[in-house]
C-alpha cells in the first residue's frame, strides 16, 4: 500500500512539472469542475417551469457539498454580463435523494438581475457557483405535533423542502398566491391534501384579498395550539408577528424572511467605490449592495438581509443609514468604519473601499 501511494505521489509530481506554471488541479477544474473540493460548484441538470414566473433548477453539486436540513437555503453564484452575482434560494428537494441531486425554485423578482437571468437563460450544463447550506428555518428532529405553515408566493419554497422530507402527524398549510395559476407546486400540494398528508388552505389574493390574521383564526380554529412556520412578504410576517405576540404565543412562531424588514430610508447621495473607480447616484434608498451591483461592482454578499455579515465593507468617508432602524453611521476621511451593505443606504455622499 505504501509503495502504491509513493508511486502515485511521484507520478503527480511529474505531471506538476509538465504543466507548470499551471498545476494539474487547474486542468482538472476545466474538464471536471465538480471535482474541485476547494471551489464548490453545481451543474444544472434540468430546468422545469413551475409557473409563468418561476422555474425549478435541478442541480448536481460538486465534491465538498454537505447534506442540508429541510428548510435551509443555499447561495448560488450566477454570472450576469460578466459579473458573478450571489443570491440565496431555499432548497426544495429532500436531503436524502438517492441520485444526490438538489432542487431550488427561482421566482422572478421585479428588477431582479439574477432571477430574470435564470428564468431566461438557465439551461442544462450551466455551471453555477455554490455555497454550503445555511439557515435555521427547520423543524425539530421529533414530530412537533400540531404544525401550521403560513406562506405566500415564493415563501412556499422552504416549506416545500420540509413537506418533501418529513411525514408530519398534523400539518396545516395556508398558502397565498395572486391567482390559482401562480400557486407553486399546485398539483403536488393538492395531491398531498388528497392523501391527508396535509390540510391545505389556498388563498388567491386577486379575488379574495390578502390573508389577515383574523382570517387565519377562521381557517385554522386551533391556531393558538400550533407551532407555526411562516415565510413570505415582510408585511405579512410583520402582521403575523404582532398577532402571535398579542396571543401571548410569540415563542410558537418561526419566521423566515427573504429580505430585511425596512423601516427607514436613506437620504440618497453619490456612492463611490474606491478601488473599482466607479460611482453611482443613489436616490431611492436602495441598499449599497444593490447600488454597487447596478454599477457593475463585484460586491461581496451573503444572506442579503443583515444576518451573515458576508457583505461588510469599510466606509472610508460619508454617511449611511441602516434601513432597519434608521441609525446613521458616519466616517471622516481616513476612517475605516465597517458597514453592512445589504441593509445600509447612502445618507449623503459616501465612499466605500472596494
Amino acid at each position: 500500500m505504501a509503495a502504491t501511494q509513493a508511486l502515485r505521489a511521484g507520478a503527480w509530481r511529474v505531471v506538476e512539472l509538465l504543466t507548470t506554471p499551471l498545476v494539474p488541479a487547474d486542468y482538472l477544474d476545466v474538464v471536471a469542475p465538480l471535482r474541485n473540493r476547494e471551489v464548490l460548484r453545481a451543474k444544472v441538470v434540468a430546468v422545469h417551469p413551475e409557473t409563468d414566473r418561476a422555474v425549478t433548477l435541478t442541480l448536481r453539486p460538486g465534491r465538498g457539498w454537505r447534506r442540508h436540513e429541510p428548510g435551509q437555503y443555499l447561495r448560488l453564484g450566477v454570472d450576469v454580463d460578466g459579473v458573478r452575482l450571489w443570491r440565496a434560494y431555499s432548497l426544495t428537494s429532500a436531503p436524502h435523494r438517492p441520485d444526490g441531486l438538489l432542487t431550488v425554485t427561482v421566482t422572478a423578482v421585479d428588477g431582479g438581475a439574477v432571477s430574470r437571468h435564470l428564468l431566461a437563460k438557465a439551461r442544462p450544463g450551466m455551471l453555477l457557483g455554490l455555497e454550503r447550506p445555511a439557515g435555521d428555518f427547520t423543524l425539530p428532529a421529533q414530530d412537533p405535533g400540531k404544525v401550521l405553515f403560513v406562506t405566500a408566493g415564493s415563501g412556499l419554497t422552504p416549506v416545500m423542502g420540509i413537506l418533501r422530507s418529513r411525514s408530519l402527524s398534523d400539518a396545516v398549510l395556508v398558502h397565498s398566491a395572486p391567482t390559482e395559476n401562480d400557486v407553486l407546486f399546485r398539483d403536488e400540494l393538492r395531491a398531498l391534501a388528497r392523501e391527508k398528508s396535509i390540510q391545505l388552505v389556498e388563498r388567491h389574493t386577486r379575488a379574495d384579498g390578502r390573508m389577515q390574521p383574523s382570517d387565519l383564526e377562521t381557517a385554522v380554529p386551533d391556531l393558538a395550539e400550533r407551532h407555526t412556520w411562516a415565510c413570505g412578504p415582510n408585511a405579512m410576517l410583520d402582521e403575523l408577528t404582532g398577532h402571535w405576540a398579542g396571543l401571548g404565543k410569540a415563542g410558537q412562531l418561526h419566521v423566515e424572511r427573504f429580505r430585511p424588514a425596512v423601516t427607514a430610508t436613506g437620504d440618497g447621495g453619490t456612492v463611490t467605490f474606491l478601488r473599482s473607480g466607479k460611482a453611482v447616484e443613489s436616490t431611492d434608498g436602495a441598499p449599497l449592495l444593490e447600488a454597487g451591483e447596478a454599477a457593475g461592482v463585484l460586491m461581496p454578499s451573503g444572506c442579503r438581509m443583515g444576518i451573515c455579515f458576508s457583505c461588510v465593507l469599510p466606509l472610508r468617508e460619508g454617511a449611511v443609514r441602516d434601513l432597519r432602524d434608521g441609525r446613521l453611521t458616519t466616517a471622516t476621511e481616513g476612517d475605516n468604519v465597517l458597514v453592512q451593505t445589504c441593509i445600509s443606504a447612502a445618507a449623503g455622499p459616501c465612499r466605500l473601499e472596494i
